[in-house]
């Protein structure tokens, strides 16, 4: 039988990997759905609002990444015990989603001497602001995100983060442990690290 979901997004981690992360550790069986660059011109008007990730389920389609993240949170068990917690975990990928669009330009930018630019001003002006405050919340929450326990959050960070390193070619997180203990502490879980090892390398 074939799995209920399907999720499509391109051929890498992205924003589509926190629902991966999310479905591997619940137990999940969903079509993993990768869409190869050249192919997207002629695919894309076939998607809502002309992006990914989709995640379809019975015959409905769902987009924007973290409003699918969340709903699979839901499914296993790793959202709020009530609205305000809901609400606490929000405001925190809220905030790193809000670190990680500090960089939206330089995926985009051809130039490389501007992209050097992005980077040095990322580095100077947004890590430097965003982490301490990240590292304090992670401290205050017992080495978690949010709520003092495990979520999404957790998932969401350990899937974002890597990008911070990649783009700067530094290890962004090496002054603060504790973020760098949370993401380790999810891709250090059975399912999920089971998939990290399997996972198309790309």
């Amino acid at each position: 039988m074939a799995p209920a979901y399907k999720l499509t997004y391109f051929e890498y981690t992205g924003l589509a990997e926190v629902s991966r992360f999310l479905m591997k550790f619940g137990g999940i069986d969903f079509e993993d759905c990768r869409i190869k660059m050249e192919e997207w011109p002629q695919l894309k008007a076939k998607f809502p609002f002309g992006q990914v990730p989709v995640l379809e389920y019975k015959g409905k389609i769902a987009c924007q990444s973290l409003a699918i993240a969340r709903y699979l949170a839901k499914q296993v068990k790793l959202s709020g015990n009530d609205d305000w917690e809901n609400l606490e975990i929000d405001a925190t990928i809220d905030t790193i989603n809000d670190l990680r669009m500090k960089l939206a330009t330089w995926w985009f930018e051809a130039d490389e001497a501007k992209k050097k630019l992005i980077v040095e001003n990322f580095k100077k002006d947004n890590l430097s602001y965003y982490l301490p405050r990240l590292e304090a919340i992670v401290k205050k929450n017992k080495g978690f995100l949010a709520v003092g326990r495990l979520t999404w959050a957790d998932f969401y960070w350990a899937t974002i983060s890597p990008v911070f390193d990649m783009v700067t070619g530094i290890d962004a997180l090496a002054d603060y442990p504790e973020l760098k203990a949370a993401r380790e502490r999810v891709n250090a879980l059975p399912a999920v690290k089971k998939w990290i090892d399997e996972r198309p390398n790309n």
